[in-house]
């Protein structure tokens, strides 16, 4: 039940392969995951975070809202959807006031401080909602809709190459949080995802033509909320095999380019879903572009990791290797990497998939991982400041 309270659970261990200490924040015979680092699962000051747990539910995998006090280790529970909350249909502000999540059809908006949920959407068409994003200014949010062309879409990437060419329409929607309203900014024949505002512009947006990397002839779009129009952000060639977008703290747009054949997943069988990646001389790289999408600066990524996340200065990335968790420093002309620690996650489905992301100081790495089974929750931190 809501505000229900759960005794700390986290526990330090030593990460067998580097000897540095690692907490894992949750145990026991449920699942927990956090929000997809776009989002950030931290609140402002990095006290406590929010996350998504079945420990309430009388079904695994049937998901609520949770937060965590860091310090304490003490789980409230903040939702009690008995259909559960869609998995990666969920959102926050940075200061974890609203949350915005999708159940069913609905859309509702919960606010922390008042602990009152309001619905502000209701799809009745049938179509399937995206995940959600709350606008800087917190009036409203953005998604991508799209049909749904009844297709099973789920663990190890099945079905992904197949709903892509099946959805042959999506659209970008506008949902005020009062409620009051929904607008349609954007239409479109692709499968549209990744809707992100910049982080300091509630007029801007970014969108992504969704699928198999290597099948996605342009991947990455910007879309002016005034005027409606629409620009590619780097332009793509096509040897080039772009993913994982996210805008950085100071307005900048991250993308990983896996270069030729690379479809952009892993699975439990540590492959690509839809692709063999062929033998080629192209070195991957990873990019920043500007809010108008004109490239700023590449980096040669002669790595292999599936997501990375960026600092506020953007130096330093974490990745999560097949096995581990790298952090890669970067400078003018290449990229150093050192193992931080081990996952060792199965890559089963979205929800077990690392998804590193650091604090908004910077001084803590969450991630998430099934390495015994059930997904759980781990933090890495900063020893004496530093890194390693």
């Amino acid at each position: 039940m809501i505000g229900d309270e759960y005794a700390p659970e986290k526990r330090k261990i030593i990460d067998e392969k580097t000897g540095k200490p690692v907490w894992q924040l949750t145990t026991g015979d449920c699942n927990n995951y956090h929000f997809y680092f776009t989002d950030n699962s931290f609140t402002l000051g990095d006290k406590e975070i929010y996350f998504m747990s079945d420990r309430a539910s009388n079904s695994l995998e049937v998901y609520n809202l949770f937060r965590m006090d860091l310090g304490t280790g003490v789980i409230q529970q903040m939702t009690d959807e008995k259909a559960g909350i869609t998995p990666t249909g969920h959102t926050k502000t940075p200061d974890s006031e609203i949350v915005v999540y999708v159940t069913g059809n609905k859309i509702k908006k919960l606010n922390t401080k008042t602990m009152t949920t309001t619905v502000i959407y209701e799809e009745t068409t049938g179509a399937h909602l995206g995940h959600p994003f709350i606008a800087p200014n917190k009036k409203y949010i953005g998604l991508a809709i799209n049909e749904n062309p009844g297709l099973y879409h789920g663990a190890n990437y099945y079905g992904f190459k197949e709903q892509m060419y099946a959805i042959k329409k999506g659209w970008i929607t506008l949902v005020y949080l009062d409620g009051s309203k929904a607008v349609t900014v954007h239409e479109s024949s692709h499968w549209l995802g990744h809707f992100q505002f910049a982080p300091d512009d509630s007029t801007l947006a970014m969108f992504c033509h969704e699928g198999p990397w290597h099948l996605v002839n342009q991947r990455i779009w910007l879309l002016d909320l005034i005027s409606r129009d629409i620009v590619p952000c780097f332009r793509q060639y096509q040897d080039d095999c772009v993913g994982h977008e996210f805008w950085t703290s100071d307005g900048k747009i991250f993308f990983d380019n896996r270069r030729k054949g690379h479809d952009g997943t892993i699975t439990s069988n540590k492959t690509q879903a839809t692709s063999v990646e062929p033998e080629t001389a192209e070195i991957p790289y990873v990019g920043l572009a500007d809010s108008k999408g004109n490239i700023v600066k590449c980096t040669d990524m002669p790595y292999y990791c599936n997501h990375y996340h960026a600092t506020n200065d953007n130096k330093l990335l974490v990745g999560d290797q097949v096995e581990d968790l790298v952090l890669i420093h970067l400078d003018e002309n290449s990229a150093k990497l050192e193992t931080l620690c081990s996952h060792h996650t199965s890559w089963r489905t979205q929800q077990s998939h690392c998804h590193p992301t650091f604090s908004w100081n910077n001084e803590k790495i969450l991630f998430a991982s099934d390495r015994k089974g059930r997904i759980h929750l781990y933090l890495a931190e900063q020893q004496d400041g530093k890194w390693l």
